[in-house]
């Protein structure tokens, strides 16, 4: 991977994924609608995030039925894992994955293991049927350095959104931007906690070694996201748009 132009590609699969390099995963819910009603849809997804990265067979429910804890299966050996997440982030109504391919096929396979185990999970629960998601999951190359790098910071932003008043933040500037960094650093639900503290207990699931050290310490990246943030909400030509 070279360095090169930020390039903010829209295109859906023009790519086969090879092992080595590094894609942009997303998908959101059919409709756009939500696809975490409670904290345990978001713990379930969580989960599958971990428990679904193997190339071993996988029984979840199994595992529940015997009583393992949230905890207990996160500590469970999975095997070799299908791919190394560099990065993750759950929205109300869509996810964002940062993925490299480390076995053969093994980020269709995982991709297919967790939105199958998911739907089933949630459509049991919630009493419905048909498709949870909008189609198959999208995916973007990680073609250079400065794209790569700016994933980390794209996707850990995406939770500012959320914050009342500030949905259009990129393309009306951040309000308050003291209130978004509090934001960002106590939500749950993505991988910049692991990141910034090393004693999180989701950090299993990402794969630090597996990517360019761009980010020594949680310090490190962390300045990097508001230095990101700061740029987006300023610029004077518009945002940099994504999904």
């Amino acid at each position: 991977m070279k360095d090169g132009p930020l390039q903010l590609s829209k295109m859906r699969r023009s790519h086969t994924f090879s092992i080595g390099e590094f894609y942009h995963l997303y998908n959101r819910g059919t409709d756009k609608r939500e696809i975490f009603l409670d904290v345990h849809d978001y713990h379930r997804f969580i989960l599958l995030l971990y428990f679904c990265n193997t190339r071993n067979p996988i029984n979840l429910g199994e595992e529940f039925r015997r009583g393992r804890s949230f905890a207990e299966l996160f500590e469970m050996n999975r095997g070799e894992p299908l791919v190394a997440i560099g990065a993750w982030c759950l929205m109300p109504n869509h996810i964002h994955l940062l993925v490299k391919e480390i076995f053969e096929g093994g980020m269709t396979i995982f991709m297919r293991k967790v939105m199958t185990g998911y739907s089933m999970y949630f459509n049991i629960k919630y009493k419905r049927t048909g498709n949870l998601f909008q189609g198959r999951f999208k995916s973007e190359h990680a073609e250079t350095d400065v794209y790569l790098k700016y994933l980390f910071s794209y996707i850990h932003l995406n939770p500012i959104k959320l914050i009342p008043g500030e949905s259009e933040w990129k393309n009306s500037g951040i309000k308050n931007i003291d209130e978004a960094k509090d934001f960002l650093s106590k939500y749950e639900y993505s991988s910049l906690a692991s990141y910034i503290n090393d004693s999180h207990r989701y950090k299993k699931i990402i794969a630090k070694d597996q990517f360019p050290e761009y980010f020594p310490t949680g310090e490190v990246i962390w300045n990097e996201i508001l230095e990101w943030l700061t740029l987006i909400s300023s610029a004077e030509d518009g945002p940099l748009q994504k999904k």
